[in-house]
C-alpha cells in the first residue's frame, strides 16, 4: 500500500539525546512531519546505566530537544529484549572465538523491529534516526525537501523501479554508517526514515547551533553503549567465565609458545599482547573454540583473498542466480575491495577478492555495495 505523506504524517525519531538524532528531530518538524520522540532505555547494568546513548542523562538531553521544539518525547524499557537479542549475542560469540558488531543486530532486532511495532501502536508509520545513510524510492514520503541555509536533502530520492526501495551510503563519506544497515529489508525500508543522509556533520552541527539544540555541541560517544568505558574484558568477566578461561597459544605449526588470558580478549590481526616470538612481531591469525587455543603467525599470516559469510541477505529481497561482482567491506572502516560473491545455498555466500584482505575477523560483518548502493551482507564465519 503507498505511503503517501499527507496520508499519515507522524513519525517515531528514536533520539539518542546526542546531536544527530536531535538534528534529525528538527529536519522533520520543519519539513511538516508530527514527530514522537523516543529514548530507548537498554541498559542492563549499574556501570553503564548512567552512560552512553540509552542513558538517563541522555533520556533528559532528547527530553530538553523535543521540548524545544514542540513535540512529545517518551522513553521505552526494552532492557529484557534487548539482552536477549544484543547482549546474550554479544557474549555468546566471543565464547566462541568471533568478534561481534552489537550495533548491527540492535538497529536490526531491536530500532528496525521492536521500536517500529511499537510506531504503528502510536500511530506512526514511520521510524526516524539520525543515521548517515539514504533511501531513494519513488513512493512520495515529503521526498525532496530542503532545510533553510544547508544544502541538504531528506535522504529520499526518486528511482524507476515503482515501490521499490534502494539504501546506499550517506553523502558524507567519512559519517557513512550504511555498513551497519545492510540487514534492511524491503518491508522495512517503506517505514524508515533518514533525514541526515544528503547531509555533511558540519550541516548537522549548523542546524543545531541554529536551533540553539542544548547538544549542539555534545561530543559523539564511540562506545559500545551497555559497556562501561570500551573495556570489553572487564564486561566478559562478568558474564561469562568461559570466554575467559586461559588457553594455550600456538604456532602456525601447533607447538606450544605461550599461554592466553581467555579467546575473548583476542580477535583477528591483534599484535597486543601477544609479545615477540623468534624476536618477530607476532599476530592473532586464527581462534580455536573447541580448542580453547589461539594461534600465532606473522604479518603475513593474516592476508586471504576468500572468506565464507552466513546469515546473508539482500535489500532487495532477491538473491543473485549467479556470480555476482562486488565492492565487499570486511569492517565498519574498510575502504572496500573488489570480490565476487558466490551463493552457496541457504544463507550462505562465498566471497573470493580480487586481492589478498588483511585480517578477515569471524563475527563481523562483510557488506556489498555496487557503487554508492548498498545490496546486502551477511555475518564472516570464516
Amino acid at each position: 500500500m503507498s505511503r503517501n505523506f499527507g496520508e499519515n504524517h507522524r513519525v517515531v525519531v528514536a533520539m539518542s539525546g546526542g546531536v544527530d538524532s536531535s538534528a534529525a528531530a528538527a529536519v522533520l518538524k520543519e519539513q511538516g512531519y508530527d514527530p514522537i520522540g523516543i529514548t530507548l532505555n537498554l541498559s542492563c547494568s549499574a556501570r553503564s546505566a548512567d552512560k552512553g546513548c540509552c542513558s538517563a542523562s541522555a533520556a533528559a538531553d532528547a527530553r530538553k530537544v523535543a521540548h524545544q521544539l514542540g513535540f512529545p518525547h517518551y522513553t521505552l524499557n526494552f532492557k529484557e529484549k534487548f539482552k536477549k537479542l544484543v547482549i546474550d549475542n554479544f557474549v555468546e560469540e566471543y565464547q566462541n572465538g568471533r568478534t561481534p558488531n552489537p550495533c548491527i543486530r540492535c538497529n536490526q532486532f531491536i530500532k528496525f523491529d521492536l521500536l517500529l511495532k511499537k510506531a504503528r501502536e502510536l500511530g506512526a508509520e514511520h521510524v526516524a534516526t539520525g543515521h548517515y545513510a539514504r533511501i531513494m524510492t519513488n513512493v512520495s514520503r515529503k521526498a525532496g525537501s530542503r532545510i533553510k541555509d544547508t544544502n541538504m536533502e531528506s535522504g529520499q530520492c526518486p528511482m524507476s523501479n515503482e515501490g521499490k526501495y534502494k539504501l546506499l551510503k550517506g553523502v558524507d563519506g567519512r559519517k557513512d554508517q550504511s555498513y551497519v544497515l545492510y540487514m534492511l529489508t524491503q518491508e522495512s525500508l517503506a517505514h524508515i526514515l533518514f533525514p541526515l543522509g544528503g547531509a555533511t556533520k558540519a550541516e548537522v552541527r549548523k542546524i543545531a547551533r541554529n536551533l540553539k539544540l542544548p547538544v549542539a555541541e555534545k561530543k559523539e560517544s564511540q562506545e559500545i553503549c551497555f559497556i562501561e568505558d570500551d573495556d570489553y574484558g572487564r564486561f566478559l568477566k562478568e558474564t561469562s567465565l568461559e570466554a575467559v578461561k586461559p588457553g594455550l597459544i600456538l604456532d602456525r605449526q601447533g607447538n606450544k609458545v605461550g599461554m592466553h588470558a581467555g579467546i575473548a580478549f583476542y580477535t583477528i590481526g591483534q599484535r597486543k599482547g601477544i609479545g615477540a616470538h623468534g624476536g618477530k612481531p607476532k599476530y592473532v591469525v586464527e581462534i580455536f573454540r573447541d580448542k580453547n587455543a589461539i594461534v600465532i603467525g606473522d604479518e603475513k599470516d593474516l592476508f586471504r583473498d576468500e572468506l565464507t559469510a552466513e546469515e546473508v541477505s539482500f535489500v532487495s529481497g532477491s538473491r543473485p542466480t549467479g556470480p555476482l561482482e562486488v565492492t565487499a567491506k570486511i569492517r565498519y572502516n574498510s575502504p572496500g575491495a573488489k570480490a565476487i560473491i558466490r551463493w552457496l545455498g541457504g544463507l550462505v555466500v562465498r566471497v573470493k577478492f580480487e586481492k589478498p584482505q588483511r585480517a578477515i575477523t569471524p563475527g563481523q560483518a562483510v557488506v556489498f555495495y555496487a557503487g554508492e548502493e548498498v545490496l546486502g551482507g551477511g555475518v564472516i564465519r570464516g
